[in-house]
């Protein structure tokens, strides 16, 4: 099926065509049609499927009237995330299909000056993108009106949870319309999620896409066992290994992102850095830099894991384990978008091996492991240029080899 055969506004078709939307993903497939129909959601799908476009489309769709310009004095929708950043990706995708349909969004977070936000608002939006805190703040400011919402759209909820705002949505719902459509959607589901979830939702239809296969198929993943002090020098030899590649560098904390930044100044390698002590509008510049290859290495802790749609990221490096096992999914998810091929590659020291069983025993699969010879490894410490193993070969080693040990397994039973 093709977006050409939805029964949408052909000005969404016309976007959607110039966009490159071609065919819908599983998670579009399935859900497109239920929202048309008016129907609650709750929708489970891996990060990178398409779950913003999945929601975007039939939204705008639902607002459209059938005679006459659309009724943008109230706001109609309202979604709600987790982080300023994945609020802005949001926002971007709902301006970028709605050219020509008469629809706007307004995008509301903290960290900015709130009086630009105020004015669109008393001008009449129809579609706002929210984060919780500068939401309420303009609810109880009276500047945003909740009684007119028709759709509340609630985007990465488990990672809302994970932040504290529970409390949050549960008082936003009590200021929303009854007889309103919800659309739910997570990367994970767990008890809370689901008691979350049908506290919100209506006799929804339930979707959940690949739940034995929490991340991209095309996306290669591999271990190295690497002593915390000695990470920094391999993160060099990675980055000098593959020049022009993105690379995306996961770390713990905030204070550990500056340091490896610094580590990398000192052998002339220029990065960036992105966390919550950084002003909003750092935040951005940061992120735009990236995206649109000025800088091609972003050192981030977890604040940028979730739902950030970053094209054409090659690698992405856990310099890290993270210590939420679910957080390992949305990091690598930043690479293999669509259908590119992507490299996740994770540093594991001796006290992070129980981190990693964690991570595999959630995914139910084994990370490859990267053996590196003491030789290899002393010359990685010694900057030694001399050195011609790179770490896509090192990878795809380590693959011949575990399919090596898996026939040499089934020859032995056959015995």
């Amino acid at each position: 099926m093709h977006f050409n055969d939805y029964r949408i506004s052909e000005d969404i078709k016309d976007n959607l065509d110039r966009l490159g939307f071609r065919k819908p993903t599983d998670i579009q497939f399935k859900s497109i049609p239920p929202i048309l129909k008016g129907n609650d959601l709750l929708a489970i799908a891996q990060t990178g499927t398409g779950k913003t476009a999945a929601f975007v489309i039939p939204v705008l769709q639902i607002l459209l009237p059938k005679f006459g310009s659309p009724d943008t004095s109230d706001v109609k929708c309202l979604v709600m995330a987790p982080t300023h950043e994945l609020a802005m990706q949001i926002h971007e995708v709902f301006s970028s299909m709605a050219k020509k349909t008469g629809l706007s969004s307004l995008c509301i977070h903290g960290g900015v000056d709130q009086d630009p936000q105020i004015k669109r608002l008393k001008e009449g939006v129809p579609i706002v993108i929210a984060t919780p805190g500068r939401m309420f703040d303009l609810v109880s400011q009276g500047y945003l009106k909740l009684n007119k919402v028709r759709i509340l759209v609630l985007d990465e909820a488990d990672h809302m949870l994970d932040l504290g705002f529970l409390n949050d949505i549960q008082q936003l719902a009590r200021k929303l319309p009854n007889n309103r459509q919800t659309l739910f959607f997570s990367a994970t589901i767990n008890k809370k999620i689901k008691n979350l979830a049908y506290s919100l939702v209506q006799n929804p239809i339930r979707i959940q896409i690949s739940p034995k296969d929490p991340v991209a198929k095309n996306i290669n993943h591999a271990v190295a066992f690497i002593e915390m002090d000695d990470k920094r020098f391999f993160l060099e030899r990675l980055v000098n290994e593959n020049p022009k590649s993105k690379i995306l560098v996961f770390v713990r904390t905030k204070v550990r992102a500056e340091r490896v930044q610094k580590a990398l100044e000192r052998v002339k390698l220029e990065s960036q850095t992105i966390h919550s002590d950084k002003e909003q509008n750092e935040r951005f510049k940061v992120m735009q830099k990236f995206r649109d290859g000025e800088s091609l290495i972003l050192i981030a802790t977890d604040i940028s894991a979730r739902g950030i749609d970053i094209p054409d990221v090659d690698f992405v490096v856990n310099y890290d384990l993270p210590e939420q096992t679910e957080n390992y999914v949305h990091r690598v998810g930043r690479t293999g978008r669509a259908k590119m091929k992507g490299q996740a590659v994770s540093f594991c020291s001796k006290d992070e091996k129980a981190l990693l069983e964690e991570i595999e025993t959630y995914l139910d699969q084994d990370i490859k492991v990267v053996d590196i010879a003491k030789k290899d490894y002393k010359e990685t410490l010694d900057f030694s240029p001399e050195d011609e193993t790179d770490w896509r070969s090192l990878i795809d080693k380590a693959e011949e080899d575990k399919q090596a040990r898996k026939l040499k397994k089934r020859k032995e039973k056959r015995k």
